[in-house]
């Protein structure tokens, strides 16, 4: 009685093993033909190149080698897929076109924005904005938030508002005025004093001698001249720009891109900041004036 309690209990526990062995099928080569008693010594489950895994409750044979390699492909390929995600980098830069008055401005940006160009433009009051997304390349968009600003904005105390977490700027002269010209340095001056990058550098500026379909006048007929004065002025490239015929305004924004993206590790110390605050400004303006006790 005994004996034949024992030898059921083996032959029920090895037809379980051999049940679970053959819907598992990792093993579809091994023979269930023998009868020998169930050992968990002899077992194939206790080889030293196979050990049971547990995963979601049942046991399964598990080759730990070529477990491994599956495991270390799919981490790589989570990996992979990881990495694309961080590469993809989406930038937002503020950028200002200042220069004098009807030096074309607002013209250089619509060509550079939406492809068009007019005649008939009424003079910006104030400022005024627009927006250009540029894919970069794979890995790279990069947005452009360009802000026309009045000419004749130079000499108003809104200009430190307008100016404030700019990155880049453009300031445009028109190249048959020579008085407009001669306000560049002006503007220059005025950019520098008012807005910096967070390591105190001067942020690129592009310099765009505009209406060059025209008749020229000037130091602008000759480009060597213009090379040294922007060397001097501190500006990182002049170009002859056309609105109209469409000249050199594409060129000139990817030397200005690539000049914001050379100071990348500058721009990202302080990117949790608001882009500007009119009390802060409002606060510097009016230190040390006495308040009104009335």
């Amino acid at each position: 009685m005994t004996d034949s309690r024992k030898i059921s209990r083996r032959t029920r526990a090895q037809r379980t093993m051999r049940r679970e062995r053959y819907f598992l099928r990792q093993d579809p080569y091994e023979d269930f033909s023998h009868d020998s008693d169930f050992s968990i010594e002899g077992s194939p489950l206790f080889t030293s190149s196979r050990k049971p895994s547990l995963e979601n409750g049942s046991y399964f044979l598990c080759d730990h080698t070529d477990t491994s390699q599956s495991r270390t492909s799919g981490h790589n390929q989570l990996s992979s897929a990881n990495q694309t995600q961080i590469r993809r980098r989406d930038h937002l830069y503020k950028v200002l076109v200042i220069g004098d008055l009807a030096t074309g401005k607002t013209s250089i940006i619509k060509r550079y924005v939406h492809r068009f160009f007019s005649q008939n433009y009424r003079a910006t009051i104030g400022v005024d904005f627009a927006l250009k997304v540029i894919n970069w390349d794979e890995n790279t968009v990069i947005r452009l938030q360009l802000w026309d600003i009045a000419g004749q904005e130079r000499y108003g105390n809104m200009t430190r508002v307008y100016f404030k977490e700019a990155v880049g700027a453009f300031i445009v002269f028109d190249c048959t005025r020579m008085n407009t010209f001669e306000s560049v340095k002006n503007w220059k001056t005025d950019l520098d004093s008012k807005v910096l990058l967070a390591d105190g550098s001067k942020i690129p500026c592009v310099l765009l001698a505009n209406k060059c379909d025209q008749p020229k006048e000037g130091i602008v007929n000759n480009s060597h001249q213009m090379d040294e004065y922007c060397k001097t002025e501190g500006f990182a490239a002049w170009f002859a720009t056309s609105a109209k015929d469409n000249i050199n305004i594409d060129e000139a924004a990817k030397v200005l891109i690539e000049r914001i993206l050379e100071k990348e590790s500058v721009l990202t110390v302080n990117k949790d900041g608001d882009q500007f605050s009119i009390q802060e400004d409002n606060q510097e303006q009016n230190q040390g004036k006495k308040k009104c006790l009335c």
